[in-house]
């Protein structure tokens, strides 16, 4: 089996299009939550918070040919994408068209605009606002499919809609897809667009925040005072090759996949089961032959929700119990939904990198009901580490684990 290193990275965030301009927000422990006053009108909804991308337009970048078959969450993957292949140096390389790369890519739905258009279709009996592209931008698998046509990609495509584990999911099955022989390179992510309707599923669940005067103080992943999430949005793409590949070319590498863990709990839709999440971390840990102390550091799920947190910790604990350290994320851009498993990568990558992890956002009093980790709080952690763990979970108990090795 082929080993597998990362060789580029990019993406879009509430904080950032770029490592460096993250980066120092990050060590300013702003976060990415506003108070979305565009939601204040919608009946029903408890929670008016979010964290949206600022600061972005599309405007002339790519031809309209280019582009008429994308939504917003097609945009931002083929922005990450872009940003992403030109830092690995591939640009414009041939191997994206050989038949030799391949795109793994997801999110939680497609486009949330063209519901409107079905909508006045079943309800107003009218196609007079469907076009050709209503179903391509709606779709599952658009973000995996606008990659591949904007690219000219000819190999596999493998899209990985599961809700929060979108983009971890996508590294996985990209690196196996390496690692066994069936493709040179990966282009393998997440993306999520902002849109009420996804803080809408998670408020029918009482499992938003509704801090909405005070958005800097939530989400709190992990306290005895959190009050659930706060839906954000972005993309993020790692570039996967094969070692001999990226060393034939020269090719500078960031990170080794070497771990890759996923199951499902085959329990409850919405309420996770601790022990097949401990079981997805032991299968990533398998997979890279490593024991739990040779981990490092931890990348936590940590949606700041009840159930999540609780199940999380004490999965993790099972496994490490508490000799490894531990922070969320999402306490600085929000739940990204299907973007987190790739951009919490990424980040958790950069942050291997430089020797520094930041404290999860916000948290204070850790609930007595999440298990006795070493959580990150207060301030940064320096860490020289040789591996980094991350982890997510999603609706439908889809469990994953990643691992990556310092190089």
């Amino acid at each position: 089996m082929r080993r597998v290193v990362v060789t580029g990275m990019g993406g879009v965030t509430a904080l950032g299009h770029s490592w460096l301009d993250i980066q120092e927000k990050l060590l300013e422990g702003k976060t990415g939550a506003r108070h979305m006053p565009e939601w204040v009108d919608i009946q029903g909804m408890n929670t008016e918070l979010g964290a949206p991308i600022e600061e972005l337009s599309f405007e002339g970048r790519w031809p309209r040919k280019k582009t008429r078959s994308m939504g917003l969450v097609s945009l931002y993957s083929v922005y990450a994408t872009e940003k992403a292949l030109e830092d690995a140096g591939l640009i414009e390389d041939p191997i994206l068209q050989s038949g030799r790369t391949g795109v793994a890519y997801g999110s939680s739905f497609g486009s949330t605009a063209p519901l409107a258009e079905f909508c006045e279709l079943l309800y107003n009996r009218t196609l007079k606002n469907l076009t050709a592209t209503s179903y391509i931008r709606i779709m599952g698998h658009t973000t995996a499919v606008n990659i591949g046509l904007f690219l000219g990609i000819k190999g596999r495509i493998i899209p990985t809609s599961t809700a929060c584990t979108s983009g971890s999911l996508a590294i996985g099955y990209a690196a196996e897809a390496i690692r066994y022989g069936l493709q040179d390179v990966m282009i393998a992510g997440g993306a999520e667009e902002l849109c009420p309707s996804m803080a809408a599923v998670f408020d029918a669940l009482y499992a938003t925040s509704t801090q909405n005067k005070n958005p800097e103080l939530t989400p709190r992943p992990y306290d005895t005072d959190r009050d659930g999430l706060v839906i954000g949005e972005g993309a993020a793409t790692l570039i996967l090759e094969s070692y001999e590949h990226a060393l034939a070319r020269g090719a500078h590498i960031y990170a080794e996949v070497v771990g890759f863990g996923t199951n499902t709990d085959g329990n409850h839709v919405t309420q996770p089961t601790a022990d097949t999440m401990e079981t997805a971390l032991r299968l990533a840990l398998q997979d890279a032959n490593l024991s739990p102390n040779e981990i490092g550091f931890v990348s936590g799920h940590g949606t700041a929700t009840e159930y999540g947190d609780i199940a999380e910790t004490i999965a993790t604990y099972a496994v490490f119990q508490d000799e490894v350290p531990l922070h969320s994320l999402k306490s600085y851009f929000g739940h990204t939904l299907g973007a987190c498993g790739s951009m919490e990568a990424w980040l958790g990558i950069e942050m291997m990198r430089n020797g520094w992890f930041v404290p999860t956002m916000n948290l204070k009093n850790i609930d007595k009901r999440c298990a006795p980790l070493d959580y990150v709080m207060g301030e940064r952690r320096f860490l020289e580490i040789e591996y980094l763990m991350s982890n997510n979970f999603a609706f439908g108990g889809i469990n994953t684990s990643l691992i990556f090795k310092r190089v």
